[in-house]
């Protein structure tokens, strides 16, 4: 065979087939290697979707966590911490009724709010109260409430908010220690919680809020933790509980002085270690806002125990332990609605001006105008929760809670006029808490009567309330 004859066979038969089948080849291969891409991509985007699910429950389970752990140590102000801090201030034959306030509150206001409570103070309504949408916790479950919480069950922000509403009257019963009937207290302090406290709580916290300083408020106010609806208003309606009920039987004249120091630095003690739930929890995460939250309660309060003990110690001539524990107490009221806003040192200052002011409240203002506030509720809580509210619109700065995303936060950032705004809250919670008081202890006094009489009150408590005694020294 010819070279011609050659090049014509390869050109016209083997050649050609040859070259459809390295193409059908290559394209083979090429779509394989396209499939087996596509697979990857898939399953790369499959990962990658799987690694976000996983990273946002490891944050819901971490912020769950601390959550939960946040409103055991708000319960545990209550009890043991309030009912020891006030038990052991008080004497011998009320230290059972006494606690008892405490106690029964941690029961009475939880059934409360789980019917009713809650949903006034958190559900959406008028810029006051809360409509009933949340009533007997419907619709209350495992999925965030993303105007609250995002990361956490709505029961969980549900239930830690419980506790702070547990511990706000309590605080009141400092004020009528030692001469208030346990049927009046049970009926006032349910009312005061429906008429104060769930109204206040909403206007601050809930949506839509007349103060609500993030979400829709006329007013916006900074409360962390709760100044303005925990501690002034309970302070305030102390005051107002204290010249309703009248002084104790033999006040000023007779020695009413605390039974057991002993359980109050105890109860104290617990308060300090609680209160980081107080506030460090309100960030309502395990972030960095609730690491700043927690530093700044904790130099604020150890600043206000010297700043008490010291006062004490010039005018007074010793530094008494009673004394730095309500130091403690008041620095711990005075940070409340400012943690979650302000730096360490402006803590500290803070918990100097509170240790100075309360001091002088308990000490000289109380002698001056001759009220019986037994434990200094009105003292500490109603002056010390004033003091931190509005130094809070002086001190907050968006270094430490940027909710203005990168507009001035308070006074420091250049921002004069939420001063003003903090100023309002003060003046709507000493007005709500001193009209609501008056008027529920009008009710508690025709249905049942508000003071013990006076042969019950020099028994005690114990004994003509609940039947039994503190400490038998007989066993």
């Amino acid at each position: 065979m010819n070279k011609q004859s050659k090049r014509s066979l390869i050109r016209g038969s083997s050649f050609p087939d040859l070259r459809r089948g390295a193409r059908c080849a290559v394209l083979g291969v090429l779509l394989s290697a396209a499939g087996l891409a596509q697979s990857a991509g898939t399953d790369v985007a499959k990962s990658l979707d799987d690694l976000k699910k996983a990273a946002q429950n490891a944050q819901m389970s971490g912020d769950n966590a601390w959550m939960l752990t946040s409103a055991a140590l708000v319960l545990m102000m209550t009890g043991p911490g309030l009912a020891l801090f006030y038990g052991g201030l008080v004497r011998r034959k009320n230290v059972l009724g006494t606690m008892m306030h405490s106690f029964i509150l941690m029961a009475t206001v939880s059934i409360l709010w789980a019917i009713i409570g809650y949903s006034l103070a958190f559900a959406e309504g008028s810029p006051f109260l809360g409509d009933f949408r949340y009533a007997f916790l419907h619709g209350v479950g495992a999925e965030p409430n993303g105007d609250y919480a995002a990361t956490i069950p709505h029961q969980t922000y549900m239930v830690y908010q419980l506790m702070f509403a547990i511990i706000t009257p309590a605080l009141i019963s400092g004020a009528f220690a030692e001469r208030m009937k346990f049927s009046a207290l049970l009926l006032f302090m349910t009312l005061w919680s429906l008429v104060v406290y769930f109204p206040m709580a909403h206007m601050v916290w809930g949506k839509g809020g007349f103060l609500n300083g993030t979400l829709g408020g006329k007013f916006p106010a900074w409360d962390f933790a709760g100044g303005t609806v925990v501690h002034i208003t309970s302070g305030v309606s102390a005051l107002i509980c204290a010249i309703y009920l009248g002084k104790r039987e033999g006040y000023p004249s007779e020695s009413m002085r605390p039974h057991s120091v002993v359980l109050s630095v105890i109860g104290a003690c617990l308060l300090w270690v609680g209160w980081f739930g107080f506030n460090a929890g309100s960030a309502v995460s395990a972030g960095a806002l609730a690491s700043s939250a927690f530093i700044a309660t904790h130099f604020a309060t150890a600043a206000a125990v010297l700043a008490w003990m010291c006062t004490e110690w010039i005018m007074a001539g010793k530094p008494s332990v009673l004394g730095a524990v309500s130091g403690a107490v008041a620095g711990l009221v005075a940070i409340t609605p400012a943690s979650g806003f302000v730096k360490p040192m402006p803590a500290v200052l803070i918990g100097v001006a509170a240790g100075v002011i309360c001091y002088l409240m308990v000490s000289k203002v109380k002698k001056v105008f001759g009220y019986d506030d037994s434990l200094d509720a009105f003292g500490v809580h109603g002056i010390g929760g004033t003091l931190g509210a509005i130094l809070t619109g002086v001190f907050a700065t968006k270094e430490v809670n940027d909710l203005r995303m990168g507009k001035a936060m308070g006074l420091v950032d250049g921002d004069a006029g939420q001063v003003v705004n903090q100023l309002i809250a003060v003046l709507i919670s000493w007005g709500l808490a001193i009209v609501g008081t008056l008027v529920i202890l009008k009710i508690c006094d025709a249905v049942f009567g508000v003071r013990l009489n006076k042969e019950d009150e020099n028994v005690g408590l114990d004994l003509s309330m609940h039947g039994e005694e503190g400490y038998n020294f007989e066993a």
